[in-house]
């Protein structure tokens, strides 16, 4: 397990959805592929929504450069 893994394991157990945020944006980041980006982006994006985050917009913004919004 990757520490990236561990620690998005850990922020889920902690109900850390501010920390989720930033992971899943991380993991988008690190992707190998388009669909894995977008699939980490779509989770970070949702994360943010729930929050009222600030990055929302730009994560929507990433989303609907590749179509996916």
């Amino acid at each position: 397990m990757s520490k990236l893994d561990a620690q998005l394991l850990a922020a889920h157990a902690q109900d850390d959805k501010a920390a989720l945020v930033s992971l899943y944006e991380q993991a988008a980041d690190e992707a190998v592929s388009l669909d894995g980006a977008c699939f980490y982006l779509t989770h970070a994006y949702v994360f943010a929504l729930e929050l009222g985050h600030k990055d929302a917009p730009h994560l929507h913004a990433r989303l609907a450069m590749h179509g996916r919004v």
